[in-house]
């Protein structure tokens, strides 16, 4: 396969789940799901990380305009936290767990993320995320997840629109 037909058809498909996410609607991810902790640190079991995937997810979330990629100060070590940078208002503080930091990736490549409520229930029964185990404890934590590791470019494709999704939630904003 040349890298022009790669590359379009990463287009396509990067449309078609950009689309479907616009519509509320997520594809069913073909991964099992992965075990997790029903506790804290809330974390995935026996999953391996993609580095290259996990790499490329971090350098397209840093070119989100509003974003920092700093260490967590709410994760487990060796966590980076996307940080909402200080001149854009947040308008949902309470979905966020500590200072701006509205998500975090893992070292195993799985994420936590605050999403609209009706958007965490689809991710959950769509196959991306798992409730996080104090969602139903904390108001506003309702769309609390932990978003599975991405294994290739598709999955990639929809934890980066689940990312700006979380975004705008806590931002208001588009």
């Amino acid at each position: 396969m040349s890298i022009r037909t790669t590359l379009l058809s990463a287009i396509v498909v990067f449309a078609a789940v950009s689309s479907a996410l616009a519509a509320n609607e997520l594809p069913m991810r073909a991964a099992p799901i992965p075990e997790t902790t029903n506790r804290v640190p809330h974390v995935q079991i026996g999953v391996e990380p993609v580095p290259e995937i996990s790499e490329a997810l971090i350098d397209k979330v840093a070119t989100i305009p509003g974003i920092d990629i700093r260490n967590t100060v709410i994760s487990l070590p060796g966590a980076l936290g996307f940080w909402i940078k200080e001149d854009v208002t947040v308008a949902r503080p309470e979905v966020i767990v500590g200072g701006r930091e509205f998500a975090h990736i893992h070292p195993d490549g799985s994420l936590h993320a605050s999403l609209p409520p009706a958007l965490a229930k689809q991710a959950v029964e769509t196959g991306w995320a798992v409730s996080h185990p104090w969602a139903n404890k904390r108001p506003g934590w309702e769309g609390f997840v932990m978003i599975f590791t991405p294994t290739n470019a598709g999955e990639l494709d929809v934890v980066l629109d689940l990312v700006q999704a979380s975004y705008e939630f806590v931002t208001g904003q588009e």
